[in-house]
């Protein structure tokens, strides 16, 4: 197994995705890259966070029941476009036995199942912003995996990186405000069972020379992991579900949430079609930023100094695991590059262009936006821009009700 591919892995699957491998050939040119860098990032990040919407504020606490019925939606969704599109073509090129699959398929199933269990498990006790910190260690349980394996040879250096990685790890971890020792055991658990997954798909698909993009391996995978989950939901959330609580959390919502978890698959799809394995983990990275940033302005998690410090760690870690000292300068010079040739550029007789002045103007705009949101999200994070708007609204309030405010 080779660096990229293991970085690629880790970093490209997630709640709900499948296996990344290969790059097949893009369907069609027309759409550019950063269409469906864009539309990844989208249905990643809105896939956790509906999830999370619908456990905590729309009262559907059952985890694995969700989880089951996104499996099942996925296998009647493959059935259907395997027989009316041609987005899942690359299956002809598997050669499925019997023998394969109940070697790779039904195992590397059952660690899915579980994976996604927890994922959804640690809904329940944890934020998250806190969910993806923890998450920043996955290569890291990939990596130790594939040494354990003997697919990957140890080095001094990648341990010295991967303890910095768990060192920053574990600095959010104390510095958490609402630790849960279940939710830290869940999150834990599905990134070992993900871990071990990725490398069964390494060892044990490679061997026979079978390749599968996520769809296609959701495909072959999605029947077993909805009947592992139906035989995990019957003891553990059966005999507490109530039905009222379908109609309370509203169908439509379900059935959305399950077409939202659907579509990451999709674009993950045209997303392995036109990017490389480098575009694909700075994407990655950049999409769990803006996730933690999203989720504490969403719900107003409190992020402390050190959890904060030890989240900048682990990141900076990870990027030089996975892209390397070499690539972060070159890719830092190229994109300092652009933004000169952008900033600089001549005006030209070509009328379509923006003139200087104004295309200076709306980066500036665009850079102070950004920099606004990730401060509102750091306030509301800690607590004080949610209590500086309670001020003001009192003192508002009291202002109108002519009620003498100090």
């Amino acid at each position: 197994m080779t660096r990229d591919s293991v970085d690629q892995r880790a970093l490209m699957a997630d709640e709900e995705t499948g296996q990344p491998t290969e790059k097949p050939q893009p369907a069609g040119r027309s759409v550019h890259p950063i269409v469906h860098i864009t539309s990844w990032i989208f249905f990643s990040n809105l896939t956790i966070l509906f999830n999370k919407w619908l456990i905590d504020n729309r009262g559907f606490r059952y985890p694995v029941i969700l989880t089951c019925w996104h499996l099942i939606f996925a296998t009647v969704a493959t059935q259907i476009l395997a027989k009316t599109t041609h987005l899942l073509d690359g299956r002809k090129n598997v050669k499925m036995t019997g023998k394969l699959y109940l070697r790779a398929i039904v195992p590397i199933g059952l660690l899915y199942s579980a994976s996604l269990v927890c994922s959804n498990m640690v809904y329940l006790y944890l934020s998250v912003a806190f969910i993806q910190m923890l998450k920043s260690a996955a290569p890291v349980a990939v990596l130790l995996t594939s040494w354990a394996w003997r697919v990957e040879d140890p080095s001094l250096k990648r341990l010295l990186n991967v303890l910095l990685i768990v060192g920053g790890v574990a600095l959010a971890s104390f510095g958490e405000i609402d630790f849960s020792l279940t939710g830290f055991l869940f999150q834990i658990g599905g990134i070992i069972f993900e871990a071990v997954r990725l490398v069964m798909i390494q060892v044990l698909l490679s061997e026979d020379g079978q390749k599968m993009d996520p769809l296609v391996s959701l495909y072959y995978y999605a029947p077993v992991c909805a009947l592992m989950n139906i035989l995990i939901a019957i003891p553990s959330e059966a005999n507490s579900f109530d039905f009222a609580d379908l109609a309370k959390c509203g169908y439509w919502l379900l059935l959305l949430n399950a077409i939202v978890a659907f579509m990451l698959n999709v674009s993950s799809v045209f997303l392995i079609g036109k990017t490389s394995s480098l575009v694909m983990t700075l994407t990655g990275i950049l999409k769990n930023i803006l996730l933690v940033v999203a989720s504490v302005m969403i719900w107003h998690t409190s992020i402390t100094p050190l959890q904060f410090c030890g989240y900048a760690v682990a990141l900076g870690g990870l990027v030089y695991y996975s892209v390397g000292w070499e690539q972060i300068t070159g890719v830092s010079s190229a994109i300092w590059l652009w933004i000169r040739s952008l900033w600089e550029a001549p005006t030209r007789a070509d009328e379509s262009r923006l003139p200087p002045a104004f295309r200076r103007a709306l980066f500036m705009t665009l850079g102070t936006l950004t920099v606004v949101i990730l401060v509102a999200g750091a306030l509301y994070g800690t607590g004080t821009g949610a209590n500086a708007v309670a001020a003001v609204q009192a003192s508002l309030s009291g202002a109108a009700g002519g009620t003498p405010t100090s």
